[in-house]
């Protein structure tokens, strides 16, 4: 009996090895191919910062030392960080082939969401039918049929300004959270600080941040521990209990579309779109689920702090360019209607001060969830290991002087200098919603909430500094922002007033016509 236990142990530990060697092979691999391309990879700061509050700032000083591209060992997994916009675009667009998948979110996703969420997914099979269900509900064409929620909604965000505009910020919540519900699940937010799915949506996405700090849990650098039964683990039994919550969530929102639906009460909204499609892309209800919860998880912090943004950027340097927009908004709207849709080609102007917004203070200002690459490549004779996170912070690449001289001023002129757009890598002239196979599916809902927002505002208002008790300025900080995966102004003060009597009138008449319209919603 002595002899057996020896043995016993000892192919207990033989099993536990070969099962180590199986689990960790992949990182093993990335080890030893590192090993023999250490000279060839990208330049890398002699010391490592972490557990900063404020990454992004710490980023832009490495690509002003080091270049374009930075090579960061931060933990088992190797880290590229893209200064520029060319460098994003020839890697994370020109070869989306390679640089299209997620790093692997082993609490986030693995665990909290049972591999469930769409924009941490890898580059498989699941991500592609998510991807089509989104790019379906949201891409230009699907988008424009949500315009009128978006202007009507848009009327409200005026008479709210004109009623409480100390309120600002809450009313720009409001804005986009009702948006963001409306045209997911078909009804209405009115009090943002109370409405119960914007309570639990916000609830689910607080716990998806808590869990997805980068080395907060061991988990993380040594994946194995992912196997360790959940009484013996806290931390895991803690993620499967937010998991349950998660689930019970998103399921009972789409039961009660289902129950509008079967009543024919629901309007056209995202949910309805992906119950059509559910069955063609072979997806479970708790699929289709998790994914009709990916809009307000991208797009209310965003589309907000855009505005806010904005805001701050009227306070700071509103009188370089508010009575231009103001000019321009009088030449081609006029004083008897707020600017529609319609209007926007007509206002290269605006379109401008839209796009400086977006490039300015950028919200996603890590560049959004990071990329990772699933094959070795070089890239200007630097050598980027296969399994590398990939990161392209905006606030390195919108800051950046080669592209934008000046950066921190505030300069619509930028987007339309012809020369200058010709020569930015793609589109748009900035890179606000990502690139290649992840570029946001919801670029154009988010766009234009941005845009008609903004020039409602510019022809309804004037927006300049709060007064201090002396009628003196109050000075703004324009780079007090907060911390976290989304970065938004702090709260700062600011006057809105309307422009006149008449400009006044007409946000209290379209406002009228908009509540009779969404009152049955």
């Amino acid at each position: 009996m002595v002899d057996i236990i020896p043995a016993a142990v000892g192919t207990l530990v033989a099993i536990l090895s070969v099962a180590y060697l199986v689990l960790e092979y992949p990182r093993l691999r990335q080890l030893y191919n590192l090993s023999l391309h250490r000279k060839s990879l990208p330049p890398s700061p002699a010391k490592i910062k972490t557990g900063i509050s404020k990454p992004w700032l710490w980023f832009r000083e490495l690509h002003q030392e080091l270049g374009d591209v930075v090579y960061l060992q931060m933990g088992p997994t190797p880290t590229i960080v893209l200064g520029s916009a060319q460098a994003a675009w020839d890697l994370l667009e020109r070869r989306g082939n390679k640089y299209s998948s997620r790093p692997r979110f082993i609490m986030g996703q693995e665990l909290l969401s049972n591999n469930l969420r769409g924009l941490m997914a890898g580059y498989n099979d699941f991500w592609r039918r998510w991807r089509k269900l989104l790019h379906g509900g949201f891409m230009q064409r699907q988008s424009e049929k949500y315009r009128w929620i978006q202007s009507l909604e848009s009327m409200v965000l005026m008479k709210e300004l004109l009623e409480t505009p100390e309120k600002f910020r809450e009313h720009l919540e409001r804005y986009a959270a009702s948006v963001v519900v409306m045209v997911t699940y078909g009804r209405r937010v009115t009090d943002v600080r109370k409405d119960e799915v914007v309570e639990m949506n916000r609830l689910a996405m607080e716990r998806l941040t808590l869990v997805n700090i980068p080395g907060k849990y061991a988990v993380e650098r040594y994946p194995a521990l992912k196997y360790i039964p959940a009484f013996l683990a806290p931390w895991k039994r803690m993620v499967l209990e937010q998991r349950k919550k998660d689930i019970q969530m998103y399921a009972g929102l789409m039961n009660d579309v289902k129950a509008r639906m079967k009543r024919g009460t629901l309007p056209d909204c995202f949910a309805k779109h992906l119950l059509d499609e559910q069955k063609g892309l072979g997806m479970s209800d708790l699929e289709v689920a998790y994914a009709a919860g990916t809009p307000f998880g991208a797009g209310v912090e965003t589309s907000a702090g855009s505005l806010a943004a904005f805001f701050l950027a009227a306070v700071k340097f509103g009188p370089s360019f508010i009575p231009k927009a103001q000019e321009e908004l009088d030449r081609a709207v006029g004083p008897s209607r707020l600017p529609t849709f319609d209007d926007l080609p007509s206002l290269p102007y605006i379109n401008a001060i839209v796009s400086e917004t977006l490039r300015w203070r950028p919200i996603a200002v890590l560049g959004g969830t990071p990329h990772a690459t699933t094959a070795d490549d070089w890239y200007e004779g630097m050598f980027i290991p296969k399994g590398s996170t990939v990161i392209a912070p905006l606030w390195s690449i919108h800051l950046n002087e080669e592209d934008f001289p000046d950066p921190n001023t505030f300069k619509p002129e930028r987007f339309l200098d012809e020369e200058r757009m010709k020569e930015y890598p793609g589109t748009m002239g900035h890179s606000a919603f990502g690139w290649g196979r992840r570029i946001c599916p919801g670029l154009h809902l988010g766009g234009a909430s941005v845009a008609i927002n903004i020039s409602r505002i510019l022809w309804g208002f004037n927006v300049r500094p709060a007064k201090d008790e002396n009628g003196m300025d109050i000075e703004v900080d324009i780079f007090a922002f907060s911390d976290g995966f989304n970065s938004s102004p702090l709260p700062f003060p600011c006057e809105i007033t309307p422009r006149s009597n008449k400009h006044q009138e007409v946000i209290e008449r379209e406002f009228a016509g908009a509540g009779q319209k969404l009152g049955g919603v």
